[in-house]
């Protein structure tokens, strides 16, 4: 307790300083306004943004880059709520009963509720990382290459099973993803895997042209020829709209204790991320209602309950992510991969290593709501304009920003292409309604795995059964085929329906 309170104030000179306050303040302001408009994920954002770090310092970039990644869930609700337009997934589940309370004249308070909830669910999971995320560190110091390979394998399952879908695509997304992470000179041998005689790949896939290609010039493809004309008559919203009453807070109460929980010990499995938390809230709250049959038609526990959910799993997303290295969802694979490239390894000796980094990113998380707050609660008529921004304009400005940033990373004409080629396949999947996610989860995880995976081999002289000689491991290893059987049972049920 004293040592995670000591770290905090020392997260707190760091994130206070006027450089990453700066950045800090425009990450959640790029995640709001990412958020706000659809189509423009935060992937893509955080693709689109991710080599301005290049020049950065380590604290400044990361504090950035998580500004956008849970600024975005702000934005994204009111989308949702004012306009029936799930513009990320995590919000889908909003609409159900967010659109129905705007039609009946209280999307402000639907909003209200929202910002509540956030603010709950978020301070819940920042919490829960300044006091678990050092003790899952300490504990995962004693782990071995087999733990750490069966707990990556753990991730990658749960990453691919758990995604939108069927999980036998995202099983394959996912293999396809370590795929483009073995591409390049091996390591250990020195011999060119999967390059085709090209030079150019002998330093393998860029992560930077892989993200900015899938997720960011597929999404745009995607999006181009799906444009939505959006009435914005009468969405002129005040503070005042927006004060729920005390009967409205007293029934969101309990929803959002019961959102932020749920939502708290979904950020502890990797791969579930905060669409799932969102899901499994909503169908929580319906379940234990007395009127059921009114969910759909504006109560305000379906909107209270999957938004705190929501902003608790986002912030408690970081807990894997930093403290053993195993990234919660996708963005969390991409802030992964942010962390790599500025030479910093994620796991149990981050706290120990890199404390500014580690405190002070959980630092910017309490400033980074009171940030966010503020911007949303004044500036909410603001972000409902927004959202008329023409996609003629949009789109040409993002794939401009794309190739200046994609070529940046390493100065070179061939990772356009290579981002190009990317997002073209990365298109063909999203149209075969394959998630594409899991990829970057494979290419984050796979070299890492494989890496560990040797290294167990070299210490077993070769021999598989080290993978159930050791508790931990035997456990991981059984939580991975528990994953499998699950989900082999999950669509043998859905089959007996069918034919029933």
């Amino acid at each position: 307790m004293e040592e995670s309170l000591a770290g905090l104030w020392h997260g707190l000179q760091i994130a206070t300083q006027p450089a990453n306050l700066l950045w800090c303040f425009v990450g959640v302001m790029v995640g709001n306004f990412v958020g706000v408009l659809p189509g423009l994920g935060v992937l893509s954002a955080v693709s689109i943004l991710l080599p301005l770090t290049f020049g950065m310092k380590p604290v400044a970039a990361i504090l950035m880059l998580a500004g956008i990644f849970y600024g975005a869930q702000y934005g994204g609700a009111i989308c949702s709520i004012l306009l029936n337009l799930p513009c990320h997934p995590p919000h889908a589940v909003t609409c159900l009963d967010g659109y129905p309370m705007t039609r009946q004249g209280r999307g402000g308070v639907a909003l209200g509720i929202t910002i509540i909830a956030a603010c709950i669910g978020a301070a819940f999971g920042i919490i829960e990382m300044t006091f678990f995320a050092p003790i899952v560190a300490r504990v995962a110091v004693d782990f071995g290459p087999s733990e750490i390979c069966a707990l990556m394998l753990l991730g990658l399952l749960a990453g691919a099973t758990l995604a939108r879908g069927s999980a036998l695509k995202g099983i394959a997304m996912t293999l396809f993803g370590q795929i483009l992470g073995l591409a390049g000179v091996d390591q250990n041998v020195g011999v060119p895997r999967f390059t085709f005689g090209i030079i150019d790949l002998y330093d393998g896939v860029e992560l930077v042209a892989l993200a900015l290609g899938v997720f960011g010039i597929a999404e745009f493809l995607k999006s181009v020829n799906n444009v939505v004309s959006l009435q914005l008559k009468g969405m002129r919203l005040t503070v005042a709209d927006m004060r729920p009453n005390r009967a409205e807070l007293k029934e969101a109460a309990w929803p959002m204790v019961r959102g932020t929980l749920i939502g708290t010990l979904c950020a502890l499995v990797p791969g579930t991320g905060p669409t799932i938390a969102s899901f499994i809230a909503y169908a929580t709250e319906k379940k234990l209602s007395k009127t059921p049959e009114k969910f759909g038609t504006g109560m305000i526990a379906g909107v209270a309950s999957p938004e705190a959910s929501t902003h608790s799993s986002v912030q408690g997303d970081f807990i894997p992510t930093m403290s053993i290295g195993i990234p919660g969802d996708s963005a969390m694979a991409l802030l992964l991969g942010a962390l790599l490239i500025q030479g910093i390894q994620p796991g149990p000796l981050l706290i120990h290593d890199h404390p500014d980094i580690f405190w002070g990113l959980i630092a910017s998380f309490w400033i980074g709501n009171l940030m966010l707050v503020i911007l949303n609660v004044p500036l909410i008529g603001l972000w409902v304009r927004l959202l008329a921004i023409p996609y003629r304009f949009l789109f040409p400005s993002a794939l401009f920003f794309v190739c200046i940033g994609v070529y940046s990373a390493r100065n070179s004409m061939f990772d356009v292409g290579e981002t190009l080629v990317l997002g073209l396949f990365g298109f063909l999947l999203l149209r075969l309604r394959f998630h594409v996610a899991p990829i970057l989860l494979g290419f984050v995880l796979g070299p890492r795995m494989e890496e560990n995976f040797r290294n167990a081999m070299v210490l077993s002289h070769g021999d598989l059964a080290i993978f159930v000689q050791r508790p931990i491991t035997l456990a991981f290893v059984l939580l991975s085929l528990l994953l499998i059987l699950g989900q082999l049972f999950a669509a043998w049920r859905v089959r007996q329906r069918r034919h029933a």
